[in-house]
């Protein structure tokens, strides 16, 4: 037998807003492969991308398979990807364009891993990633626009170096597509504590709702998403699933990594569809609109940018009503583009309240004579008491400092309005910086 080689397998776009998972072909595909006597030599990654961009599905997710194979089965390995990628590519759906890449170079260049990480935090054309394909001697197939290439082709260059989680997804069988998922509601709850801090995002205790069962027509019964394959292994084995699943596999992946945000120098500096870091001083009070969405700005003496809390933020939302003029603030958010109706915003993601400013509440005086609050006889033209009818037109309004209830630190959304990228508080402290992933645990999926 030849010598064995190395085989990247990328895979973007493959779902629509009807059904369908990109993550299930990839485990379906996961099976298929070991047939071949294919090793991996990593665990399935599932790459969140720029999670802005205007025409993605749902969660812009694109998949990477690395695995050992002997040449002689090349041929065939390529063949039953190509043929389950067509099966599962719901290329007659609008807005629907797969892609599929292989790459067979045991290094990843470094232009490939630039490529990959700007997919995360810009918008990449089709262009950019064939000529990337060309210079590398990648091969890459599509459908429709085939834009799914871009995400296929990226997956394979994030080689998750510096901080990663692991996913557990389950999944449903065919019969129980597109009923509502029965899973036991406790275990899950028990679950979370009894693996706290070590996985996270799987319910919101604020509006006691179950978070790691979808809601949409996919084949996921549920996920469960921590720092190591043997505590997502651990907590999948808690929950109590009231229907069967059919299969599970465990992902490695840039989930609650923070790894779309992206920080700028300058507030004139951001671009829409992006997601940013940024620093700035409050320069417009909170203001509240309609559905109970929170208003305010921030400058940099570059730009003045608006900031949006929305209603499903929860406790984001409310500290950001007792921001001040002249707070300091670091935001993080996506950049949504001005429109007729509203300029450039940041929709938050988090708040890092820095600094806070003295409030100074103004207050008219207490008369001098009786002790009533006095009224004001119009600008400048001082009071007058309208009990006793004594006028002082020299007096001033009284300057008193408010107590700030507001603490400095860290605020961030809540977790069902948290993105797939985005780094729950429960996560800090345990970020990973060398990269290094460990040899893969002995059953990682199933079947």
């Amino acid at each position: 037998m030849s010598k064995s080689q190395i085989m990247f397998i990328g895979l973007d776009d493959t779902d629509s807003k009807k059904g369908g998972c990109t993550t299930y072909l990839a485990a379906v595909l996961i099976g298929k492969l070991e047939r071949f006597k294919v090793k991996f030599i990593d665990y399935p990654s599932l790459i969140r991308l720029n999670p802005n961009v205007p025409w993605k599905t749902r969660g812009n997710g694109a998949l990477c398979l690395r695995f050992r194979y002997s040449p002689e089965s090349e041929a065939e390995i390529k063949k039953t990807a190509i043929a389950l990628w067509q099966q599962h590519s719901a290329i007659n759906e609008k807005g629907t364009d797969p892609g599929i890449v292989f790459y067979k170079n045991p290094e990843i260049p470094t232009e490939l891993v630039a490529f990959s990480k700007k997919t995360e935090t810009a918008i990449v054309t089709l262009k950019e990633a064939m000529a990337l394909v060309k210079k590398i001697g990648a091969e890459a197939f599509g459908f429709n626009s085939k834009r799914g290439i871009i995400g296929a082709l990226a997956a394979i260059g994030e080689t998750l170096k510096g901080d990663f989680t692991y996913e557990l997804i389950a999944y449903r069988t065919p019969e129980n597509l597109g009923s509502k998922r029965s899973v036991d509601v406790d275990s899950i709850f028990r679950m979370d504590e009894a693996t706290l801090p070590y996985t996270f995002n799987n319910v919101d205790t604020e509006k006691g709702r179950v978070i790691i069962t979808p809601r949409g027509p996919d084949p996921i019964l549920f996920g469960i998403r921590g720092e190591t394959p043997e505590i997502v292994k651990k907590a999948f084995e808690l929950v109590e699933p009231l229907e069967p699943v059919e299969r599970w596999v465990i992902f490695r992946s840039n989930q609650g990594t923070d790894a779309h945000l992206k920080p700028v120098k300058a507030l004139s500096l951001i671009e829409p569809y992006t997601s940013v870091i940024a620093k700035g001083i409050v320069s417009q009070n909170p203001r509240i609109i309609p559905l109970r969405h929170v208003i305010f700005s921030i400058t940099d003496g570059s730009a003045q940018v608006d900031c949006a809390a929305y209603e499903p933020t929860g406790n984001l939302r409310k500290i950001t009503r007792d921001l001040v003029f002249g707070d300091t603030v670091e935001v993080y958010g996506a950049v949504h583009k001005p429109t007729s109706a509203k300029p450039l915003t940041i929709n938050l993601e988090k708040l890092d309240v820095i600094n806070l400013a003295t409030k100074i509440l103004l207050e008219n005086p207490l008369c001098p004579n009786c002790g009533k609050r006095l009224k004001s006889m119009g600008k400048n033209q001082g009071f007058r008491c309208e009990k006793c009818g004594s006028q002082y037109p020299d007096i001033k309004k009284k300057e008193s400092i408010v107590q700030r209830m507001l603490q400095t630190g860290l605020y961030v959304t809540s977790i069902r309005s948290q993105r797939h990228l985005t780094k729950p508080l429960r996560r800090y402290g345990q970020e990973k910086s060398d990269g290094a992933n460990q040899p893969l645990i002995r059953e990682w999926h199933y079947p």
